[in-house]
């Protein structure tokens, strides 16, 4: 479904990604690993046209889609959450998640069509399915730090994605909040059909819910695999570890 070859970006001088290559199949949850500074959330960046990369080609069911500008990608039915939390304090969850689907179907609020008539139904089945439906009318800025990573899921999926990217789904959750958030990654993959991509820092995640890991190092690939592939890895064991005989997990 996704396939990114040779992809690079360069700051100041400084690659970022270096030649990095990632291939994702209909209906997987993949992870992409790596120290801190590796360029996970640039590579993210870069399939999801926020940034054009340098050089290589992201293909999404076969179409190039290199440098496209974020709407057109997600137009493609590919949505994503970010690593810190991006959604409209001042609004009712409702509202953060109302948005999402009417810049979906290009409408948009005026004095003819009121909100509260629009995508009610809708609306409500997604906060449903990511179980924030009770706290519809809540304004989002007194959600937990977990509600509110939840809700911007929830805003993805008001996309009507067929590819979702999740950077650090589970960062600054609590254990409980935690446990909720994988439950419904695993939700999303078997019981809507999505294909996910994901970062994630805490390997017991990334271990327990992939199907295959991609590993960066200094904006490179190190590895594409099956998670015995990779859990044993020497190379994955001398970036995470500094040492190759230890296997992770």
């Amino acid at each position: 479904m996704l396939e990114v070859t040779s992809i690079s970006k360069t700051f100041d001088g400084f690659k970022a990604v270096n030649n990095a290559n990632l291939a994702v199949e209909k209906g997987e949850i993949v992870a992409v690993i790596g120290p801190n500074g590796a360029g996970k959330t640039t590579l993210f960046n870069l399939i999801t046209g926020i940034l054009k990369p340098d050089s290589g080609r992201v293909l999404f069911k076969n179409e190039d889609i290199t440098g496209l500008p974020p709407h057109e990608v997600c137009r493609k039915r590919i949505s994503r959450s970010f690593q810190i939390v991006n959604v409209f304090q001042r609004l009712t969850v409702f509202e953060n998640v109302q948005i999402s689907v009417l810049s979906r179907e290009k409408k948009t609020w005026n004095l003819f069509t009121p909100s509260a008539s629009l995508a009610i139904k809708e609306t409500d089945e997604i906060l449903e399915s990511v179980g924030l439906l009770k706290k519809k009318n809540r304004t989002t800025a007194l959600l937990s730090h977990g509600d509110r990573k939840v809700l911007e899921i929830a805003m993805a999926l008001g996309g009507n994605p067929e590819f979702l990217i999740l950077d650090e789904p589970t960062a600054g959750m609590a254990a409980e909040e935690t446990s909720r958030c994988i439950d419904l990654i695993k939700k999303l993959s078997q019981t809507m059909g999505l294909t996910i991509l994901f970062c994630e820092h805490d390997m017991e995640i990334v271990f327990g819910i992939a199907n295959r890991i991609m590993v960066m190092v200094r904006g490179g690939t190190v590895i594409q695999g099956s998670c015995e592939e990779v859990r044993c890895n020497e190379a994955v064991q001398d970036a995470y570890l500094g040492a190759s005989d230890v296997c992770l997990m």
